[in-house]
């Protein structure tokens, strides 16, 4: 796990340091294009052995949306520009930072809201072991999870008893199976919108 960590600290180091005129170019749009909020938005979250963080991404919600935790295509809380920063993952930019402070990695299990992962149990709590990351092996199979939940009945209940438990499995599977190239594999597979063919996911 140590090239894991070097490998987060170098790449985000040199995103922030070559990109930040992207971060001015998003900062500009959501204050003319969603004025009346922050730019960023800023919630804790589990990370690594269940300790909080406050993890960083660009607002893509008004202000005024109830909270909910699972997110559905096409809500009316998400703003036409948020549907665009989401689509293109240009919202989670900012997690750079998080990366390059430790809180996070390039490649883990995203990081869920108080609620979720503190309440594992038994051998799923193994994944606690894992840093959250930017993307992962369960971020890739559900990369479409917004227009999932959008085509089922109760989008909450979808989640909590089917989409949330098979990441969870996935995210096991990727810890026992980890290798350092594999990481790199999810990163391109990310980039390039490919599906990720390991076992692991089925």
């Amino acid at each position: 796990m140590v090239f894991k960590r070097i490998f987060d600290i170098i790449v985000s180091f040199c995103g922030l340091l070559f990109i930040w005129w992207v971060f001015l170019i998003i900062a500009f749009l959501i204050k003319k294009k969603m004025p009346g909020g922050p730019v960023f938005f800023c919630q804790k979250r589990v990370g690594k052995d269940g300790h909080l963080f406050t993890m960083y991404k660009f607002r893509s919600m008004t202000m005024e949306h109830c909270g909910s935790s699972v997110s559905v295509f096409g809500q009316s809380r998400i703003t036409p520009l948020g549907t665009v920063l989401r689509k293109y993952k240009l919202d989670e930019l900012p997690e750079l930072w998080n990366v390059l402070k430790g809180d996070m990695s390039f490649v883990g299990p995203r990081p869920d809201v108080p609620g979720y992962m503190d309440c594992l149990t038994g051998e799923d709590r193994e994944v606690l072991k894992l840093k959250p990351g930017i993307t992962g092996p369960a971020s890739l199979k559900y990369r479409n999870e917004e227009i999932l939940l959008a085509k089922v009945e109760d989008p909450q209940k979808y989640n909590d008893e089917v989409i949330f438990p098979d990441k969870v499995r996935i995210n096991r599977n990727y810890m026992k199976h980890w290798y350092f190239m594999l990481d790199i594999k999810i990163i391109v597979y990310t980039i390039i919108g490919k599906d990720l063919e390991e076992e692991f996911l089925k």
